[in-house]
């Protein structure tokens, strides 16, 4: 896979008004999730964890109990790029 460029600030922006709910909190996309129970939670990291790996894009995530906690960045490009929007967009659309 070619390396990911960073986004600009002004991409960034853009991006950040089509992702409801993220935002950037200590240089990486930031989002929690709220579900009805765990089982929905679970669900929802297992279908995220499919769109993660066809990506080969990472999420930095935790869960606890029915909260899915989610951290992005592209660590090998040291910041932000449109892999992480991408699968920003894709979770979100897995969260509905």
């Amino acid at each position: 896979m070619a390396r990911q460029e960073l986004l600009t600030e002004a991409e960034l922006a853009e991006a950040l008004q089509q992702l409801d709910g993220w935002q950037i909190l200590q240089g990486k996309l930031h989002r929690e999730f709220h579900f009805s129970d765990f089982s929905s939670a679970f669900g929802f990291m297992a279908a995220s964890a499919t769109v993660a790996e066809k990506l080969d894009h990472h999420p930095e995530w935790s869960n606890i109990y029915s909260t899915v906690v989610v951290d992005l960045t592209t660590h090998d490009a040291g910041g932000l790029t449109q892999l992480d929007i991408q699968l920003a967009s894709r979770m979100s659309e897995l969260a509905v």
